[in-house]
């Protein structure tokens, strides 16, 4: 039989856990709210200058013979070589940094996985300008292959698949070890049990991954001056010759000293949001609907 004064420690007990949980949700309902100010305060001023000069006219048009001082104009030809960017980018580093993630959780166990481990690592704090000179020494200059879009997409494809190998790692390794003997009990191969069992169950926090990669990329700058250069006109071909993009059609438009150029910066800034929210929730409703069961 509980006595009087050990029931009245553990009811003070359950008071300051009460007490500590809520002072906890508070500490991080207040930690929430100071992290979302700048974000909501970057978009809300992103959103209100770049509706100014957003229109179909700017979607539907490149600056081909648009003067500095002309109210005409758009980012249509950066639209679509961002698109085809980090479209090539994604291609080459999304199945390569999916491997390298599958084999060092699955299969790799020694010195060579720790230092394919410790490269990724390395390559993970890899500055932009970087990835940048070396296509540009490498692609650009030593195989004389000019600038264009796909030296562009090679220099992003360099900075995405740190990106792409650490976040699947870490989104394969929480998948639970019993799927994995359930699959070996059942006489199926290791490869098989990783292709069927391990990767759907972890497809949603691969997916994230995948798209944390693609936001990081598709505003990057400097990779850009050295590789894709910038071209004021449609290039639908990313294979040949130079080609612009929204960073750069941005970086070109904000330092005009022509308000004109400054709003057209903004209507491009706020594209280059959009269409990484778009690609963000086409993303995830597609990893949502093949975790679905089949019917």
């Amino acid at each position: 039989m509980t006595s009087p004064a050990m029931a009245a420690r553990f009811s003070g007990a359950r008071r300051r856990r009460r007490v500590v949980n809520a002072a906890a949700c508070g500490l991080l309902s207040a930690a929430v709210v100071v992290a979302l100010i700048p974000l909501v305060a970057v978009l809300s001023y992103v959103v209100g200058r770049g509706t100014e000069a957003l229109s179909i006219e700017f979607l539907t048009h490149s600056m081909k013979g648009v003067g500095p001082l002309d109210d005409a104009g758009g980012a249509y030809h950066a639209i679509l070589g961002t698109l085809e960017q980090v479209a090539i980018a994604a291609v080459l580093a999304v199945p390569l940094g999916l491997a390298v993630a599958v084999y060092i959780v699955e299969y790799g166990g020694g010195r060579f996985a720790y230092a394919v481990r410790f490269l990724v690592d390395v390559m993970t704090g890899l500055p932009s300008i970087v990835a940048g000179l070396f296509i540009f020494a490498f692609w650009v200059l030593a195989l004389d292959k000019g600038f264009s879009g796909l030296a562009a997409g090679l220099s992003l494809a360099v900075l995405m698949l740190p990106v792409v190998v650490r976040t699947s790692e870490e989104m394969l390794r929480l998948v639970p070890h019993e799927l994995r003997e359930a699959g070996y009990a059942l006489g199926v191969p290791r490869w098989r049990t990783t292709i069927s069992v391990v990767l759907p169950t972890a497809s949603a926090g691969i997916t994230t991954g995948v798209m944390l990669a693609v936001a990081r990329v598709t505003g990057e700058t400097a990779p850009l001056l050295l590789t894709a250069f910038g071209y004021d006109a449609i290039r639908r071909s990313p294979f040949e010759g130079p080609q612009s993009g929204l960073p750069l059609y941005v970086f070109s438009q904000a330092g005009s000293a022509f308000d004109v150029a400054v709003r057209r910066a903004w209507a491009g800034a706020l594209t280059l949001i959009v269409i990484v929210l778009v690609l963000t929730v086409t993303a995830r409703l597609l990893a949502g609907r093949s975790r679905l069961p089949n019917s």
